[in-house]
């Protein structure tokens, strides 16, 4: 019998950090630091992804034929950081003292951590940033030919990527360098709005709906959108290059208000700034992915990197009839470039098969029901365990009837920034007080904030503008308007919602419990949020879970089949949710 070939990609050391396995091309385990360490985004290396990633393929280190890293650090550090630093100084005199104890203790030295921590000594493979992202999306879209666009941050030094993907091969045809970079764009005012950069960019395009573009004449002072699609910010009223914050006081003088301050009042002033960007981000965008066709005659395009999570932008170039098909990378932030990195290896150095189309990401750690079990009898809590799936569903999709609130925490973890009904947060979507309890008593953050739904994906041309299938919560579209008040908590205040649907393929626990609240009901949508508090990662673990759980309003909890009840619950185990958010950083 052949050996199978294993490879391990890595990403790690600026933000989001994660880890792929992948056996023979297939993905065998993925999951981000975060979940495993409990602080949110974290960006160590991924000892805890590896270690769960290698028990759950039953190999040790020694069985990896390869690792890769999703960059090139050097490139990134002699090249990019070290040259702007320069250019800028002696103004980036305080980035450059901060950088240089970074990367001098920790990011240059990443063959010798991974030996040290993990006791490989084979080779380490490094593929350039934004080719991580290509790859990720490419080879899991099931295409064989496609026009890849990467958008984000950084990485050594593009931030904008046109690719064009085709059998195994990928080739990147155009790139647009830092400090030009529509990502940093996004995180400068997300900045300016008070809001957390790399971690709340999804708060603004959620704030967006409640303004008008108002401002796109100062947008326009921002950035300038070329015709071959390129664009370059004005750098004058952005200090990212050199200072420790994101802007300054022209950024300032030009909207004619001071940056918000954390946690401070959110005006009409500050929605219609959320919505100008928003717009400027969308034109940008289209310009960009209008441009890549012409280059590449592509009519199907493959998006990744941090900007492509902004699904209200994808539903405009889906909208835009552009093309044919679009697959989005689920995990197309920085975590997702594990992904990328171990399959660019597998197909350039292994000479690997295609894999065929990503159907599912949930891809992390799983707990039995006799797992869950021991766990609570530990907590000496009272529970009831269903004696099959059935009976479960039954008792589940009663129970979401109505304004209870009930954590849903089933099979393997979903690999992302998505909860996707694994690790998920559930309620009824026809009840329109679910909106603000979900937000204001289980999640404990800004009543703006809307909640996307999962529907039956046979059903979603019923409820949705959308002809098409959403699996991984990537694509915006009108809320039908004759179904708007019917399903209230998921409509957005601009009719729109974020979009979730599910086969039985899929998911087939979800999927039959949506079924037989559909079967209750007649409606074949329910609200799905993250399986987390603000601040906090996404549960990985039933401790996490009955600790949100007991911490929360929420009011039942069901891992497995194994079934809590908020008021079955001892009072002095309950309700202490003042102590348990100090333990996180609010954003």
């Amino acid at each position: 019998m052949t050996k199978p070939t294993y490879i391990l990609g890595i990403s790690c050391y600026y933000h989001d950090s994660g880890a792929v396995l992948l056996k023979d091309g297939k993905v065998v385990f993925a999951a981000q630091e975060e979940r495993y360490t409990r602080k949110k985004q974290d960006e160590s290396l991924p000892i805890n992804v590896i270690n769960h990633a290698l028990e759950h393929a039953g190999i040790t280190i020694a069985d990896i034929d390869a690792i890769g890293f999703y960059e090139k650090p050097l490139l990134k550090f002699f090249d990019r950081i070290l040259h702007t630093y320069f250019k800028t100084w002696p103004w980036g005199f305080f980035q450059y003292q901060r950088a240089m104890k970074e990367w001098m203790m920790k990011k240059l030295w990443i063959p010798q951590n991974i030996e040290k921590e993990l006791g490989y000594k084979g080779k380490v493979f490094y593929v350039q940033h934004h080719e991580s992202h290509a790859a990720s999306s490419f080879y899991c879209s099931g295409f064989d030919e496609a026009v890849i666009v990467t958008v984000d941050g950084v990485g050594e030094w593009a931030t904008t990527t046109i690719g064009q993907g085709k059998g195994n091969d990928i080739t990147l045809k155009k790139e647009i360098h830092f400090p030009h970079s529509l990502g940093l764009l996004y995180s400068a005012i997300t900045y300016y709005l008070g809001f957390k950069v790399n971690s709340a960019e999804y708060k603004v395009m959620g704030l967006a709906p409640y303004g008008e573009p108002k401002y796109m004449e100062q947008m326009r002072e921002l950035i300038t959108i070329k015709e071959d699609g390129s664009f370059a910010l004005n750098m004058k009223y952005f200090t990212y290059e050199y200072g420790l914050r994101m802007t300054g006081k022209k950024l300032e003088k030009l909207f004619g208000q001071p940056r918000r301050q954390s946690e401070g009042e959110l005006t009409q002033f500050h929605k219609d700034i959320a919505a100008s960007l928003q717009k400027m981000t969308e034109d940008a965008m289209l310009s960009i992915c209008t441009y890549a066709k012409e280059i590449t005659d592509c009519n199907k395009l493959c998006l990744s990197g941090g900007v492509a999570l902004n699904c209200v932008c994808n539903g405009v170039l889906l909208r835009s009839g552009l093309f044919e098909d679009i697959f989005i990378q689920p995990a197309s932030g920085d975590a997702g470039g594990a992904l990328g990195v171990a399959l660019a290896i597998w197909h350039k150095q292994f000479g690997g098969k295609r894999m065929p189309k990503m159907d599912n990401v949930y891809w992390g750690t799983e707990y039995s029901d006799d797992d869950i079990e021991a766990l609570l009898k530990e907590e000496q809590l009272p529970y009831n365990r269903c004696s099959d799936t059935s009976q479960l569903l039954a008792l589940s999709s009663q129970l979401l009837e109505g304004n209870n609130v009930i954590g849903w925490f089933q099979g393997r973890m979903e690999f992302g920034p998505r909860a996707l009904g694994n690790r998920s947060i559930i309620a009824d979507a026809r009840n329109k007080e679910n909106w603000k309890k979900v937000n204001l008593k289980i999640k404990f953050r800004e009543s703006f904030r809307p909640f996307a739904p999962t529907v039956l994906e046979e059903d979603v041309h019923q409820y949705f503008d959308l002809d098409r299938e959403s699996p991984y919560m990537l694509l915006v579209a009108d809320v039908k308007p004759g179904k708007r008040e019917e399903i209230p908590a998921v409509t957005h205040v601009d009719g729109s919602a974020r979009i979730q649907t599910i086969n039985r393929s899929q998911n087939e626990k979800y999927y039959d419990l949506i079924a037989a609240f559909k079967k209750k009901t007649g409606c074949s949508v329910i609200i799905n949020t993250s399986f987390n508090v603000r601040g906090e990662p996404i549960v990985e673990s039933p401790k996490d879970a009955l600790n949100c759980f007991l911490n929360t309003y929420m009011d039942y909890l069901i891992m497995g089949n194994i079934l809590l009840s908020k008021s079955d619950m001892p009072k002095e185990k309950i309700l202490k949710s003042e102590e348990y958010l100090q333990t996180f950083e609010l954003d």
